[in-house]
């Protein structure tokens, strides 16, 4: 999904002149916002960024509840069993609409059946990098020397199941190479083995490594977006460096309960649109190396079942399980 088009689709949807009855009347009480992860998080901060601009901009109360576990599902199966009234409307990620499924033994909700989806709202796509002694220009040059050494250079991830492990294995069947997955409890025992050449490459979120690209610690080959980053402009694209197609990037989207009223899902989608364009809101995305992914819900479908299927597969494929 090219997130400038779809943002520019989503922004050129027409405003309805005549708002049926029910939509009128909504909300009448508190509507509570279901973040799937815990506070002070990437997608808590997303959540209550868009909640206070929309409650800004039209008076509503958005209370957000976190219900994190289970890889985001507790708090979206709180959502799928929801009243579908309006007044629940949950957060949900990458991980626990297109990664989970194939991921987890059993899940607690279809993603594609149990909800009606609103809108995609932030993306944030990874970077590859490498020490600054590593002996890689490029990913082309990385991928020549894991090509002469099968299964020798290794990538560390976060945890099995995350966008950063599923990135390597992308890679990995991308270049036709074999590499060693090494799982960290968090990034920063990642970087440590990165900068001492204990570990060969990394997907990483932007922000855990700025200070270290910053001081030249590390470099940065390629962007995992398929189009490069605003906050690093000078870093190609997986695509430009010789891998077309390639993309794996963490992103948030707004659901309801299925079968929630359609007036209500609209004016979701409209309230989410106008709140991705308000300069507040789009100074914290890029202040978190995010950036808007405003859609229709039929977009956000085509968008979550691409994600579901490319997933499941590389899941399947790599034979990944929970640790």
């Amino acid at each position: 999904m090219q997130r400038r088009t779809l943002f520019a689709l989503a922004a050129a949807l027409p405003v309805p002149l005549a708002v049926p009855a029910l939509a009128q009347a909504y909300p009448s009480r508190t509507i509570r916002l279901v973040v799937p992860f815990p506070p002070a998080g990437g997608t808590d901060v997303i959540s209550r960024e868009i909640a206070a601009r929309i409650q800004a901009a039209t008076g509503w109360n958005i209370v957000a509840e976190n219900r994190p576990g289970a890889g985001g599902n507790i708090g979206l199966d709180a959502v799928a069993k929801a009243a579908p009234d309006g007044y629940t409307i949950g957060m949900g990620q990458a991980a626990n609409l297109a990664i989970n499924p194939a991921l987890y033994p059993s899940m607690p909700y279809n993603p594609l059946a149990d909800f009606a989806l609103v809108s995609t709202v932030a993306m944030q796509s990874l970077l590859l990098v490498v020490a600054r002694a590593a002996p890689f220009a490029d990913v082309g040059a990385l991928a020549a020397a894991a090509r002469a050494r099968p299964g020798v250079l290794n990538v560390g991830h976060v945890g099995n199941g995350s966008v950063g492990h599923l990135a390597g294995e992308l890679f990995a069947r991308a270049a036709r190479v074999e590499l060693a997955q090494i799982p960290y409890r968090g990034a920063g025992p990642v970087l440590t083995d990165l900068l001492t050449r204990r570990v060969d490459l990394f997907f990483v979120n932007p922000l855990a490594v700025r200070g270290q690209l910053a001081n030249g610690e590390l470099r940065a080959l390629a962007v995992t977006s398929r189009q490069r980053s605003r906050g690093f402009p000078d870093v190609p694209t997986m695509a430009e460096s010789g891998f077309p197609g390639f993309e794996a990037v963490n992103w948030t989207g707004l659901v309801l309960p299925a079968r929630s009223p359609e007036p209500v899902i609209a004016r979701w989608v409209e309230e989410t649109r106008r709140a991705l364009t308000q300069p507040e809101m789009l100074a914290r995305l890029e202040q978190d190396g995010s950036e808007p992914l405003g859609s229709t819900p039929a977009e956000f479908r085509a968008f979550l079942e691409t994600e579901h299927a490319k997933w499941g597969r590389i899941v399947r494929e790599a034979r990944i399980e929970l640790s």
